[in-house]
């Protein structure tokens, strides 16, 4: 049990006599890591029983877990993995308890698979880098990490904060650091100005950075800042906007093209065909931010569409249940998916 004791007493009973009611006590060896699982004030315990709806109680270094049967294994489940997070030198945030909640969740839908199937399904994939470990915190970013290691292109399409872009530029400074690829390349449609720079001050590299900067910000956690600049010096790290794509071929390197949402049809096309030999490409994007002009389609949204089934791509499209920034994040995501649905729905009638 990941280095803790697990005291089980008898499920309470309904009126009908089905057991729709559970009690049990998990005890941790570790006092320390005890004391950072449950959180500051037990903030930890606090939000496993607000999205679980059960009760948890900590009392020194155990927990007494009570609640619905179904809702009480999967804190159990959730604390498990954290406790192991701790055990294997690992921090435990309020965006940690939520990704496992989420996972813990999940987990119920496989209870039906084989057991080893089941086992693997229950691991959440990771991405591991020199200066950090980086584990899926829902079921769609395990998803998205196994798709990364084994698919040429893959599309990693849905709402802000759900980690695309983060996860991608993960990955490729992995494969950077074993040695799988030379090199890695970013790039974005700098379309608020029309990929024409001129009138802005500065030289290219000050006229594209403030387009570029969230790739820069992902980069610096997973890489010492130090390595990252000689990189960017010597050309092993290349961050350039979607424009300068054209006419290369991008061999024994990772590609990413981040708000792909903003590419137009033939900007798609040009950079999906700049993939070279040893090359892996990461498009992401969210189709319902696109900030092109009106009547021009998007090029993420084409190329999801004619490149349905191709063999070697790999599509993963996250939701806002897959937001891991702040919970308020979701809310926001959800109540304007609900705006354009109603738009969308106003819009039919009127036709």
């Amino acid at each position: 049990m990941n280095g803790h004791e697990l005291t089980t007493s008898s499920p309470r009973q309904s009126k009908n006599q089905t057991t729709d009611a559970n009690h049990f006590v998990l005890t941790f060896e570790n006092n320390r890591y005890a004391s950072e699982l449950f959180g500051q004030f037990d903030q930890h315990l606090k939000l496993i029983e607000e999205r679980l709806g059960i009760d948890a109680r900590a009392r020194g270094n155990s927990v007494s877990i009570s609640g619905d049967v179904v809702a009480t294994n999967q804190a159990r489940r959730a604390l498990d993995y954290l406790y192991g997070r701790l055990q294997g030198g690992g921090s435990v945030e309020l965006s940690d308890v939520e990704g496992a909640i989420r996972m813990a969740i999940a987990a119920d839908d496989q209870l039906s698979l084989p057991t080893m199937e089941r086992k693997a399904k229950l691991t959440m994939a990771q991405i591991s880098t020199r200066k950090k470990t980086i584990v899926a915190r829902t079921p769609t970013q395990d998803a998205y990490i196994r798709a990364l290691e084994r698919a040429e292109l893959v599309f990693g399409v849905g709402p802000a904060g759900t980690g695309k872009t983060y996860l991608a530029v993960a990955h490729a400074a992995q494969l950077l650091e074993r040695g799988a690829v030379d090199r890695i390349i970013l790039s974005r449609p700098a379309v608020e100005a029309g990929e024409r720079l001129g009138f802005l001050p500065g030289d290219m590299k000050e006229k594209v950075d403030p387009y570029l900067r969230p790739l820069y910000d992902a980069l610096y956690d997973m890489m010492p800042g130090d390595k990252v600049e000689r990189a960017i010096t010597a050309g092993v790290i290349e961050i350039a906007p979607l424009a300068f794509m054209r006419g290369r071929t991008l061999a024994n390197a990772a590609v990413i093209l981040d708000e792909a949402q903003n590419t137009t049809s033939m900007q798609m096309k040009m950079f999906l065909t700049r993939l070279g030999e040893n090359g892996r490409m990461i498009v992401t994007g969210d189709p319902s931010q696109v900030d092109l002009p009106r009547g021009v389609k998007s090029g993420l949204v084409e190329a999801l569409q004619i490149l349905r089934g191709v063999e070697g791509v790999s599509v993963v499209r996250f939701k806002d249940a897959d937001v891991v920034r702040h919970p308020m994040v979701a809310r926001i995501v959800r109540a304007y998916e609900a705006q354009t649905a109603v738009q969308d729905e106003s819009e039919q009638v009127d036709r």
